[in-house]
């Protein structure tokens, strides 16, 4: 069922970077799939998925765990990263995604969670999310 991962992310992707709060945040095309390099100011990477079988008897199905992290690049500070992260859970909080192929039964917000990235000392806010979708 992991075919309902890369649907799910690009149907977040867009509805984020169709978010005029968010964009005044961070700027427009600031939604990464994969980190940019030397990037600077805020800035939001699609992070860790983990995807497990939720199909029932008649139905197949997905429950993923994913995460969107916000860095702030040395311009940016970590309230401005923890203002963004509240401003994505907001934004995806009761929000009508249609990844393709698949119909989005839930998508809620399990934790947030602010620290320093190891190597660069930068402040990250990583946002973890619970969705299920059931293939159509």
């Amino acid at each position: 069922m992991s075919d309902a991962i890369l649907p799910l992310r690009r149907v977040i992707q867009a509805h984020l970077s169709g978010d005029a709060g968010l964009t005044a945040l961070i700027g427009a095309g600031r939604i990464y799939d994969e980190p940019p390099r030397a990037q600077n100011g805020l800035y939001v990477v699609h992070g860790e998925v983990m995807a497990e079988d939720w199909s029932t008897g008649s139905d197949r199905g997905c429950e993923q765990k994913l995460s969107l992290v916000v860095w702030a690049g040395e311009s940016a500070s970590s309230r401005k990263a923890l203002e963004a992260a509240a401003r994505i859970a907001a934004s995806l909080e009761g929000a009508v995604l249609a990844p393709d192929g698949h119909r989005l039964v839930n998508l809620s917000w399990l934790s947030s969670k602010l620290a320093r990235d190891p190597k660069t000392h930068l402040p990250t806010v990583t946002l973890t999310f619970r969705a299920v979708t059931e293939t159509l």
